[in-house]
């Protein structure tokens, strides 16, 4: 009988390099403050976001994907015709197909890496950097390209209090490959359907059709959403330590989703952060954006802090489906 050949790849993996692009219009509370009867106070307090990053009519996240592809791939170092593989966390591709993966695979260069979109939600990066390390350890590729990208002000109703004035627009981008220490720990990671109804869309695309409702936007409900992340989440973000062999002390830098500023601050708290790791707090003036926040916020974090390079950073990602994804990585 013949024996099949199966692909062998390194053993260990690591983040080379982050991308961003933000969208190009910086939107205060007090623009979105009148379809919700709100005030600029109220948001600040409840979320802590001051202005979120928004993206102009023709400007796509197609368009914000690449940017902040090309800014990885060119900080890596990586030729990107030796990217093979490339991931895109997203849940505001306005086309279900083609895969806004190939689109950006193809104009950065990396045609023809293989390509897709994956839907986690606000976990989706932390999903994309578990896919590649694994996908490039197992020889299924050598050089991954991971991207969280957003235009939610597509797919957000202005007049809905639940979430409209929590959502950004964005996208973060990291170049994956081989390394000969572990810079990607296992995840820890898994989803709750039974909570399914707690944040998506209002609709579907055939009830739109039908003229039965609406086009489909997010909502959430948001005391379920904020004790659901905030007690059940901070359990996972201790188990990503524990299955890492790290200590909170070892951490240089802790990266939670930027869905809320009290959800980020009560992570700290109960993980017992010490005051020598930098937490990120992107959200302030970028707002929540999904799938891109966690890259989005890291690449931030490094700008002001290049000191935190090639320390342990812990991301964690939370949000529809239930889902969530955490993993301590190193920092490029």
């Amino acid at each position: 009988m013949t024996t099949l050949r199966q692909a062998e790849g390194p053993r260990y993996t690591r983040i080379y390099s982050y991308g961003a692009a933000r969208g190009d219009l910086v939107v205060p509370n007090d623009d979105l403050v009148g379809p919700i009867d709100s005030s600029d106070e109220w948001i600040r307090q409840r979320t802590g976001i001051v202005t979120r990053t928004r993206a102009s009519h023709d400007l796509s996240a197609t368009d914000l994907a690449t940017a902040a592809a090309e800014q990885a791939i060119e900080r890596s170092g990586i030729d990107p015709a030796e990217i093979d593989l490339v991931i895109i966390a997203t849940i505001s591709n306005v086309q279900q197909t083609p895969s806004m993966a190939a689109v950006v695979a193809d104009r950065v260069g990396a045609n023809p890496a293989a390509a897709y979109d994956e839907n986690a939600a606000c976990a989706g990066f932390s999903y994309g950097v578990t896919q590649a390390d694994a996908l490039i350890r197992a020889g299924a590729a050598r050089n991954a390209l991971v991207i969280g990208a957003e235009k939610l002000s597509d797919i957000v109703d202005p007049t809905d209090r639940s979430i409209s004035f929590l959502l950004g627009d964005g996208a973060g981008a990291v170049v994956i490959g081989p390394s000969d220490e572990p810079g990607i720990a296992a995840p820890v990671w898994g989803s709750d359907g039974s909570k399914a109804d707690a944040v998506g869309m209002n609709g579907t695309l055939v009830e739109y059709r039908d003229g039965e409702k609406v086009w489909p936007t997010l909502r959430q409900e948001g005391q379920t959403v904020f004790r659901w992340a905030v007690w059940e989440m901070a359990k996972v973000a201790r188990q990503a330590l524990e299955v890492a062999g790290v200590q909170p002390e070892d951490l240089a830098l802790f990266v939670p989703h930027q869905a809320n500023m009290r959800i980020i601050d009560e992570f700290a708290k109960q993980l017992a952060l010490p005051d020598s790791v930098a937490i990120a707090r992107d959200i302030a003036t970028t707002g929540n954006t999904s799938a891109a926040s966690i890259p989005l916020a890291t690449h931030r974090a490094l700008e002001e802090h290049p000191e935190l390079s090639g320390g342990l950073a812990l991301q964690i990602g939370f949000g529809a489906g239930l889902v969530f994804g955490a993993q301590v990585v190193r920092l490029p």
